[in-house]
């Protein structure tokens, strides 16, 4: 981890993959971003009213599921909005403007990374505008001591996040985030750490604060699309029963593979972040997920023969 420096408090933090992950001109992000929440919330409409079930598996439309009441927190894919942000936004949909939003990033660029980096101060900036930090939940979470503490370099180049920034400006302009890239792995301490954030936000919550914790993890890596599907109704029982026990077993099974077909290199890119944060749900109070949205990068006209699974998933008491 790395020490906070004298400039902490007005950090900013450039955008690494504007133009690749997703468009670096604000107007045609805006109209994009505007465009996925609009379809969503449209999509969760008519599934609702025509009961239909939340699961869609590969080569269909992403189909999303309504969900009443301001969620604890959403599971939701990182890839690049024009492949998974159609159900990224089924879950960015259903924060309210003015929360403090703790992003769980997955961590693919910090080999150094062993425990949970945080980004304690200042601002992020995105073509739709700065996202500010909200300095004082992150100080308290730093206080919780190891494994969380700050490390600003884990997230320069790190896309897990920033991608997820235009929804979440489209979708609550005055929220506020405290990003944290987590490489804590997926056994007994990263479940103990994820218990103590949960208690601490729980804490938060309970005192008024409007917090909403954020999962940010693709799913299956690179089998063909209808294996995709199959991984992730696989590990969907665990997800939506809040069981990161269960679910780290259940991918680790995958990536071995185990019943997992030709390309497979992951169940669930975002594992790390997915067990820390299943834990501090539960300590949050939450009690089960609803599945959202599920789509594979093949839905998106991307290669069915080396796909990538998404999923979107709201958690609540």
């Amino acid at each position: 981890m790395t020490t906070p420096g004298p400039d902490t408090d007005s950090a900013v933090r450039l955008p690494a993959v504007a133009g690749t992950f997703y468009p670096a001109d604000p107007a045609r992000l805006g109209r994009m971003a505007a465009a996925m929440l609009a379809g969503a919330t449209q999509q969760a409409m008519a599934g609702t009213e025509s009961g239909a079930s939340a699961w869609v598996g590969a080569s269909a439309a992403p189909e999303v599921s309504a969900q009443p009441g301001t969620p604890l927190g959403i599971l939701v894919p990182h890839a690049g909005l024009a492949y998974s942000g159609l159900v990224a936004a089924a879950g960015w949909r259903l924060v309210p403007d003015g929360a403090t939003v703790v992003i769980l990033g997955t961590n693919h660029t910090a080999a150094w990374l062993h425990g949970v980096g945080a980004w304690e101060a200042g601002r992020w900036r995105t073509p739709l505008g700065d996202v500010a930090v909200d300095a004082g939940l992150a100080s308290d979470i730093l206080a919780l001591g190891l494994p969380f503490g700050s490390d600003h370099a884990a997230h320069l180049g790190e896309h897990s996040i920033e991608v997820q920034l235009p929804l979440l400006v489209a979708a609550a302009p005055a929220a506020r985030i405290v990003p944290l890239a987590v490489g804590a792995g997926t056994g007994t301490g990263a479940v103990a750490a994820g218990e103590r954030l949960g208690t601490l936000l729980a804490q938060r919550r309970a005192a008024g604060a409007s917090i909403v914790l954020a999962i940010s993890t693709d799913m299956a890596h690179y089998p063909p699309a209808d294996a995709c599907a199959r991984v992730t109704q696989a590990l969907l029982p665990a997800i939506l029963g809040l069981q990161p026990e269960d679910l780290a077993r259940a991918e680790e099974a995958i990536g071995r593979g185990a019943g997992a077909g030709a390309g497979m290199a992951c169940g669930m890119c975002g594992i790390e972040p997915a067990v820390l944060g299943l834990a501090a749900l539960r300590a949050m109070g939450a009690t089960s997920g609803i599945a959202l949205a599920s789509a594979t990068s093949a839905d998106a006209g991307a290669d069915p023969r080396r796909a990538v699974g998404y999923l979107a998933v709201a958690f609540g008491g």
